[in-house]
């Protein structure tokens, strides 16, 4: 049965992801936000911290890259594990506490690494080892409707040559390596899409520009174009078989790991905000008292408990999704759940601590505003708003796409 309390084991990882934040990142928040496209040089040695501990083991699973299915999390005495899922998903919300921009600027822990590590197998996973993944879903005029991708990939001798246009890549400069999202034949829609792992030095792959931004700054979003770009066969991730039956199950995949990640740090975010927020309340006399009503209370303290009543649902949904990752269950109606959740309730919840505290929150003085501008793309990439009630309200009403629209 599943447990939502924070599980013991993952307390230290929680504890040194938090301490990095609050001195590492946190302090050069600002500094980055203002530079934007400017590569923040400290991640070199954070990202190589992070890469040692690893190795041991002594954090597994922390960060983007332990987004994977055990295939041993849960054996037939019916026991249960909290395992990589959770430790990524708590560990990204408390690097995102320190700043959401820098941690989707870490090498190698981009979302790119998190699809890799979702689908790729196990002889993949071990040839991909250090590399820095960007991922490439969107296009021009698909938006949010990754099945209508039009990218190509057709198979020529032992390669794929890839032609298409990706916009809004994270980490698209950056990275060594590109997870492209392509269709093997048009004609099978979803069933034919699969995801390539695209070095950067390939030949065909060029990055056209970078895009100017409303929030997360320090992470540089590209527009890459692929153009007669060959790949090797080898370099298709996961099967190459295309299943009509399962239709877009095999891409999904991805989603229903990455998901959760997203959601994490829109609770980590949030969760900075609602924490500056209450000293500066406290600073300004006002007292938030939990022991007492709502009603009975100003209403900036009232306001102030009703966000982190909401907070707290999203990050129990943020959990739930990894938990049953870990587990080996099916988890897409949750992690959806989960990113609705979260990206709705980080938007509202850092924009609402702007409003709490002000001029304080509006001005620069402070990070509110930082986090208020960061905090929206949690709520449109790795698929909409709109899109997740979508997905929710069809696997509740047991409808297809086709059906509910």
């Amino acid at each position: 049965m599943i447990n939502l309390e924070t599980p013991k084991k993952h307390a230290t990882l929680i504890d040194q992801a938090h301490q990095l934040a609050m001195n590492m990142l946190r302090p050069i928040s600002r500094k980055y936000d203002r530079a934007e496209h400017s590569y923040p040089k400290e991640l070199d040695m954070l990202a190589a911290l992070i890469d040692g501990v690893s190795e041991t083991g002594a954090s597994s699973g922390a960060g983007a890259s332990g987004v994977r299915r055990d295939a041993s999390a849960a054996d037939d005495t019916g026991k249960v594990r909290n395992g990589a899922n959770l430790a990524s998903v708590l560990s990204v919300a408390e690097m995102c506490w320190g700043d959401t921009a820098l941690l989707l600027s870490m090498p190698r822990q981009g979302l790119g690494n998190s699809a890799i590590a979702s689908v790729a197998n196990e002889e993949q996973l071990e040839r991909y080892r250090g590399t820095w993944a960007a991922m490439a879903i969107t296009e021009p005029g698909t938006g949010s409707d990754s099945a209508n991708i039009t990218t190509t990939a057709v198979l020529d001798g032992d390669e794929y040559v890839i032609n298409g246009e990706k916009i809004y890549v994270t980490s698209g400069e950056r990275a060594d390596s590109v997870v492209v999202w392509a269709t093997l034949d048009k004609e099978l829609g979803r069933a034919a899409i699969k995801s390539f792992l695209v070095r950067k030095d390939n030949p065909g792959l060029k990055v056209e520009r970078l895009e100017h931004k409303l929030g997360i700054r320090a992470s540089d979003t590209a527009v890459i174009t692929f153009t007669d770009c060959r790949v090797p066969a080898e370099d298709l991730l996961g099967s190459p078989e295309i299943d009509t039956k399962s239709g877009f199950a095999g891409a999904m995949a991805t989603f229903d790991n990455t998901r959760p990640l997203v959601a994490a740090m829109a609770v980590g975010c949030a969760r900075a905000s609602l924490d500056l927020t209450r000293d500066l309340l406290e600073q300004a006399g006002v007292e938030v008292d939990y022991d007492r009503p709502a009603q009975s209370q100003s209403a900036a303290a009232a306001t102030f408990l009703r966000l982190e009543a909401d907070w707290e649902g999203a990050k129990l949904l943020m959990m739930q999704a990894a938990w049953m990752a870990d587990n080996r269950k099916p988890n897409s109606l949750e992690a959806s759940m989960a990113k609705a959740k979260a990206g709705r309730v980080g938007s509202d919840v850092t924009l609402s601590c702007v409003q709490l505290c002000g001029t304080l929150g509006y001005s620069e003085g402070e990070l509110l505003e930082k986090w208020a501008r960061d905090s929206k793309i949690l709520d449109i990439f790795e698929g909409t708003q709109q899109i997740q009630q979508l997905i929710v309200a069809r696997r509740v009403l047991g409808l297809t796409s086709a059906e509910l629209r």
